[in-house]
């Protein structure tokens, strides 16, 4: 296991410039950082802080990754909060600390995490906002530090632990539930990012679709930032459509929030002139009128089962969760709202 010194001797540059790009500095240039987080993951760096919970093989201590785009559902969304509970929970019954890995806005996510691993403060990880390709899954396999993720990814392996939503299936669903009320111009708004819930959703809003005989058209998918903002520029755009669909599903229950405000702002008025579904039940949704139809779930419950398949994967706790799944689809019941009539409901603006 190697120092600061070792590093600096190796890469041929100062102390301080190693330090300072183990700990993210601004005035250390990328290409230094990549440089010395490689050298630190391939010579086993070790810091001193660390030394003495590395030499006890433990620090007792689990990280969770999150950053800006984690909080996918904008400042009122209290998913994460009570995921971040539920974890909490089953960590503690083992008297496990959890800390918070807050990656900053305008630091690559990949180069923060590997700066988090060389500083090996942690003896596990938590990591969210997975991506259709997300380098972060083989670095971890590589690095040999447990992990789970809230989420799925196509980097995972078979021996990786995930909890992620069904976000296929309430897609579906809300399809088919819209087509039995009697729409068929259905429209969705998803995440405009590369990260995997979005696709799910797309993949269950696609088969609702064809299992109702309806055709896909890319012109009512709307691409947008997940959060209130996100949904406010959905309604605008649709406003803007000389021929508009009836109903909408969005991949994020906040953007409702927005999108309610611009089509007040027009004079139209949400579920009388679109129809709308959200994924998931928030507090803020609760007071929307009309109410909105959505998916509920146990936020503290996922934190817990992410926790549960945390432990699984520690010695000192592998034989008391061998039991757990290594991974799970979590379910979601629809909650019926006001936000979803059927067409004949709607005024003769659409």
């Amino acid at each position: 296991m190697k120092g600061i010194r070792q590093l600096a001797e190796h890469l041929q540059i100062s102390t301080g410039t190693v330090s300072r790009a183990l700990n993210g500095k601004a005035d250390v240039n990328a290409e230094t950082r990549r440089r010395v987080l490689e050298a630190a993951e391939t010579l086993g760096y070790v810091p001193n802080q660390a030394g003495r919970s590395l030499r006890q093989g433990r620090s007792r201590t689990i990280g969770l990754m999150l950053s800006h785009d984690s909080m996918v559902g904008g400042a009122s969304d209290t998913f994460f909060p009570l995921v971040i509970n539920g974890l909490q929970e089953a960590l503690s019954v083992h008297s496990l600390d959890l800390i918070l890995l807050l990656c900053q806005r305008g630091e690559a996510p990949d180069d923060f995490l590997r700066r988090m691993v060389a500083q090996r403060i942690v003896d596990a990880m938590v990591i969210s906002s997975t991506r259709l390709e997300d380098p972060r899954f083989p670095f971890l396999n590589k690095a040999g530090m447990p992990f789970v993720s809230l989420g799925r990814s196509h980097s995972a392996t078979a021996d990786n632990r995930w909890v992620d939503l069904d976000f296929e299936g309430i897609a579906e669903r809300a399809v088919e539930r819209l087509y039995q009320h009697g729409h068929r111009k259905i429209a969705v708004a998803a995440p405009d990012t590369d990260v995997q819930l979005a696709e799910l959703f797309l993949d269950g809003y696609r088969r609702g679709l064809a299992h109702c005989g309806l055709d896909y058209d890319p012109d009512l998918v709307f691409r947008a930032e997940a959060h209130e903002q996100g949904g406010y520029a959905v309604g605008q755009r649709i406003i803007g459509l000389r021929n508009r669909p009836t109903a909408i599903l969005l991949n994020a229950e906040m953007m409702s929030v927005g999108l309610y405000r611009s089509f007040g702002e027009a004079g139209l008025q949400p579920g009388r002139d679109l129809a709308i579904i959200a994924e998931r039940e928030s507090p803020v949704g609760r007071f929307l009128l009309p109410r909105l139809t959505c998916f509920r779930l146990d936020p503290i419950a996922v934190g817990q089962m992410l926790g549960k398949m945390l432990l699984s994967q520690l010695p000192a706790f592998a034989d008391l969760y061998s039991d757990v799944p290594t991974t799970k689809i979590w379910p979601m019941e629809l909650v019926e709202g006001e936000s979803d009539p059927p067409p004949e409901k709607q005024s003769g603006l659409l």
